[in-house]
């Protein structure tokens, strides 16, 4: 759902929206051959519903012909929000609560901050530089401890944790995902291999392969998106653009046949960015279920 706005140009809220302003977003969804999604609090935070409107609102989705496999958050980081992030970490044990409530198996969470003014007036939000984790050991165990708290309450209630990896986060590189995961030490808790949001920085990265090896036995709950990136060393020019799954520079039959090695079990999330969203995650599902396993 990242192609849908949780602010209307209006200024009203896909929160306070009718039923019917719901049923008419997720009618094109259906329509575009979808069977499962995640509302992803970007648009529609479900763990904030009062319980009758969470109730309207399942009662839509399974009258759509709908399942929700996962809830994923954006920029609710429980950690490093300098002024929300004890509200942060209510809120991602709400959604853990709720996601139980509807039949999800899994949630994500990111440690990366709100979009900065300087990312705001870019057409592309990753070309310019936005919060970064502090290198501070004492940050950081706040940030293994939070977690760990988290996902020891989502193992509770059966749900899988899957941290989003981000650039300039403590899981913004495969080696520090690979290390904080092992820090927080729960089972339930793993890694979101959104390494899209990786390769689309106009800087140098890990090769995606190489990151693949290294978070494939720690893969859970994954957002899929891919881009395509120049490098030219002569001009030291680095440029990328999102583009589908089959297109991109991170070769997806390959990166998800090493993850299914490594038993992964999960669902995907179809990401995608500019033009008609939806449409290209449409294409990205049918590419998926060429490469999965019947």
């Amino acid at each position: 759902m990242n192609g849908f706005p949780g602010v209307l140009p209006d200024g009203s809220r896909v929160q306070d929206q009718s039923v019917d302003q719901w049923a008419a977003t997720l009618q094109q969804v259906v329509d575009a051959g979808f069977t499962e999604f995640d509302p992803s609090d970007s648009w529609l935070r479900v763990a904030d519903l009062s319980p009758s409107r969470r109730r309207e609102f399942m009662y839509l989705v399974k009258t759509l012909g709908l399942t929700i496999p996962a809830i994923s958050t954006t920029r609710t980081s429980s950690v490093i929000d300098p002024v929300h992030a004890d509200e942060y970490l209510a809120y991602n044990h709400r959604v853990i609560d709720a996601a139980a409530e509807i039949g999800a198996q899994a949630v994500s969470f990111g440690l990366f901050g709100e979009l900065s003014e300087e990312q705001k007036k870019h057409l592309w939000f990753w070309t310019a530089d936005g919060v970064k984790n502090p290198d501070d050991p004492a940050i950081y165990q706040k940030a293994v401890t939070r977690i760990r708290e988290l996902g020891r309450h989502a193992a509770e209630v059966g749900l899988e944790v899957s941290l989003e990896m981000y650039e300039d986060t403590y899981i913004g590189t495969a080696d520090g995902a690979v290390k904080f995961v092992n820090d927080v030490d729960v089972p339930a808790v793993g890694i979101n291999a959104d390494i899209g949001n990786l390769v689309r920085l106009h800087r140098p990265v890990e090769h995606w392969a190489a990151m693949i090896d290294k978070i494939a036995p720690y893969a859970k709950y994954w957002h899929v998106k891919n881009y395509m990136r120049i490098e030219d060393p002569v001009q030291k020019l680095i440029c990328a653009y999102p583009t589908s799954l089959a297109l991109g520079v991170i070769n997806y039959r390959l990166a998800i046949q090493k993850v299914l090695a490594c038993g992964f079990q999960s669902a995907f999330l179809c990401e995608h960015y500019g033009g008609d969203g939806l449409s290209v995650c449409a294409m990205n599902r049918d590419y998926l279920r060429t490469i999965l396993p019947r």
